[in-house]
């Protein structure tokens, strides 16, 4: 849903399971708070407790585990006496979740840190947060009807499809080819070449230079590797706390994601957790 303030979650107060992958790979048991979030925990911030907010999209979300065993709950079992909140929605990027905190300031207000998950470059495609008008036509229309085929579902769920069926960019081709299968063509020679990376380098000054609220919480959840130098070193000009997973990663034993996907798999959740932990200031 999209509620009154342009805020893009799910409906609140419901439960069931998401299973994805091939014959029942993985099963994982969803709880839908009031907030419209999936999570143990209902969203009350108080101004005595030390809470902590996770911030990010699908692997934050975490349908590919069970609600009561997901980062936020390792995570509280690593800081004991601090409660974690967990905002996570697939599809999100750094100009949605800038919105979710400018628009829910009463609750992030009352939050000692807020730690954000951010991927390069997918997060920073762009520079403002708008609601599309395609995206509410196909909230309301083509994408209800198309999670209705148990066919499409179940191939997209084996990797057939190879991207996921909630994508909107997926649904834009699908639909486009088949209904204008000629008229979304566009010729190399009329695409402007430009520096991917100098866009997504200012679509994050952009987006943290114009961010009012709470930047003194924010602590960035990254793989630095993944960062180009120029982006790194302003994170270093501007005093901005990253926590750099991707260190544990490299030195892991055993595979941190799952086998049909990329999302975190337990062990790897558990290398998150620790690296959020190690790096969270109590005080």
């Amino acid at each position: 849903m999209i509620d009154d303030y342009g805020v893009e979650k799910w409906v609140p107060n419901q439960t069931g399971y998401c299973v994805t992958g091939n014959r029942r790979q993985n099963v994982g048991k969803y709880r839908i708070n009031s907030s419209g979030f999936n999570s143990y925990r209902e969203f009350e911030p108080t101004e005595y407790n030390f809470e902590l907010a996770l911030i990010g999209d699908s692997f934050i979300e975490g349908f590919h585990q069970d609600y009561d065993k997901s980062i936020g709950k390792i995570l509280e079992s690593k800081l004991p006496g601090v409660i974690v909140y967990e905002f996570g929605y697939a599809g999100y990027d750094l100009a949605s979740e800038f919105h979710l905190l400018n628009t829910y300031d009463s609750i992030f207000n009352k939050i000692d840190k807020i730690v954000i998950y951010l991927d390069y470059p997918d997060d920073l495609k762009r520079d403002n947060y708008s609601v599309s008008r395609e995206r509410l036509r196909l909230e309301s229309g083509v994408f209800r009807m198309m999670k209705q085929s148990k066919l499409l579902v179940y191939t997209q769920n084996i990797g057939l499809l190879g991207v996921p069926i909630n994508s909107l960019s997926y649904l834009k081709t699908m639909i486009s080819k088949i209904l204008m299968p000629d008229k979304h063509t566009i010729p190399s020679e009329m695409i402007s070449v430009r520096s991917n990376e100098d866009i997504h380098f200012r679509n994050f000054k952009m987006l943290w230079e114009t961010q009012a609220n709470s930047k003194e919480k924010i602590m960035f959840l990254i793989d630095r590797a993944s960062f180009p130098k120029s982006l790194q070193l302003y994170f270093q000009t501007q005093k901005i706390q990253v926590i750099d997973y991707g260190i544990p990663f490299e030195y892991a034993e055993k595979p941190v994601t799952l086998i049909y996907d990329q999302h975190w798999n337990s062990y790897g959740r558990e290398l998150v957790s620790q690296a959020i932990a190690d790096q969270v200031n109590l005080r």
